[in-house]
C-alpha cells in the first residue's frame, strides 16, 4: 500500500464545530478529485467495524484524498442530534474544508451509507463541484415498502429453507404469532401506496436530487440486507426511479452474500476495490 498520511480537521457548520479525518496520499492526489465520507445515523465517523477507516485508507493510497467527518450532533462534532433530511449544510461544509485543505482538489466524490446515501441524494444537485456519488444499501424507509421488503425477502425465502421445515415438525414453530404477523404485512401492502412515495414526499426528494444530478453515481447493493431490498423493490415499482437509474453513468454493484454494512471481509473488500475501480474512471472524464 501507496504511503498515506492523515491528521485531523476541525472546521465550523453555522457556528458549530466539526471533527474530521483527513487521509492524504503522500503525493499529489490524482486528478484533482478528492472523497467525502458521509456518515448515517446512529454511526461516527469511524463506521461500523471501522468500514469507513479501511475504505478511506485504501482510497487514499489510491492517490484521493479523502475526508471523513461527525456532522453536527454526532461523535465529536458539537451541536444537537439531527435528521439524515437536515444534513445539506453539514455536507456543504466538509466539502468546503476538503476543498480548503487540498488546494489541487477541482472536483469532489460523496461516499454515503444506508441514509447518508439518502442525504447524498438530497444534497447533489446543490454543488456543481460533485463530480460523482457512491450510494451503498439506500434508505428509502416506509411502513409498507418494509412490509413489501419482508413478505419478499423473508417469508418467501423461509419456505424454502430446510431449518423452517424442521421447525415445523419439532413443532417449535409459533403459527399464530406469524400468520398474524405476515397478514399485517399484507395489509400494509395493500393500503400502503405503491411506491410509498407521494410527491414531496423524502423518496420524491431523493430521485428528484438524482435526476438532476449530472455526475455519474455507484449503487452498490447488499444481498442480505432488508434495507437494500426495500430500494431496489422501490425502483423495480416506481416509474421515476427506473428511469433515473437507468440512464447513462449509472453503475449497479451486488453483493449477494453481504449484510448491510459489509462486515464480512469479503464483502467489504469487493466494496472497496469497486469504489477505487469507479474513481479511476470518474478521475480520467
Amino acid at each position: 500500500m501507496k504511503p498515506v498520511q492523515e491528521r485531523a480537521l476541525v472546521f465550523e457548520c453555522r457556528g458549530v464545530p466539526l471533527l474530521g479525518i483527513l487521509h492524504e496520499p503522500v503525493a499529489t492526489g490524482r486528478a484533482g478529485l478528492g472523497v467525502v465520507v458521509v456518515v448515517g445515523g446512529p454511526q461516527y465517523r469511524a463506521g461500523s467495524h471501522r468500514q469507513f477507516v479501511v475504505l478511506a485508507r485504501a482510497l487514499a493510497a489510491a492517490g484521493y484524498p479523502v475526508l471523513r467527518f461527525d456532522h453536527r450532533g454526532i461523535g465529536d462534532s458539537g451541536g444537537e442530534p439531527r435528521s439524515f433530511e437536515e444534513l445539506d449544510d453539514d455536507i456543504r461544509t466538509a466539502v468546503d474544508a476538503l476543498f480548503d485543505a487540498r488546494k489541487e482538489i477541482e472536483r469532489c466524490v460523496i461516499f454515503g451509507l444506508c441514509d447518508a446515501a439518502s442525504a447524498a441524494m438530497m444534497y447533489c444537485p446543490q454543488d456543481r463541484r460533485l463530480a460523482g456519488l457512491i450510494l451503498a444499501n439506500p434508505w428509502v424507509h416506509s411502513e409498507a415498502g418494509v412490509a413489501r421488503a419482508y413478505v419478499k425477502h423473508y417469508y418467501l425465502e423461509r419456505l424454502l429453507q430446510a431449518s423452517f421445515w424442521r421447525k415445523v415438525a419439532a413443532r417449535e414453530f409459533d403459527a399464530v404469532g406469524s400468520t398474524r404477523d405476515l397478514i399485517g404485512k399484507l395489509w400494509l401492502m395493500a393500503t400502503g401506496s405503491a411506491s410509498t412515495a407521494g410527491r414531496g414526499s423524502i423518496q420524491d426528494r431523493m430521485v428528484e436530487g438524482l435526476r438532476r444530478f449530472q455526475g455519474r453515481v455507484l449503487l452498490q447493493i447488499s444481498g442480505r440486507d432488508l434495507t437494500a431490498a426495500e430500494f431496489t423493490d422501490l425502483c423495480g415499482s416506481d416509474d421515476r426511479w427506473r428511469a433515473v437509474l437507468a440512464r447513462h453513468g449509472v453503475e449497479r454493484r451486488d453483493y449477494p452474500e453481504s449484510d448491510h454494512t459489509f462486515s464480512d471481509a469479503r464483502g467489504l473488500a469487493a466494496s472497496v476495490e469497486h469504489c477505487t475501480a469507479w474513481l479511476g474512471t470518474v478521475a480520467s472524464r
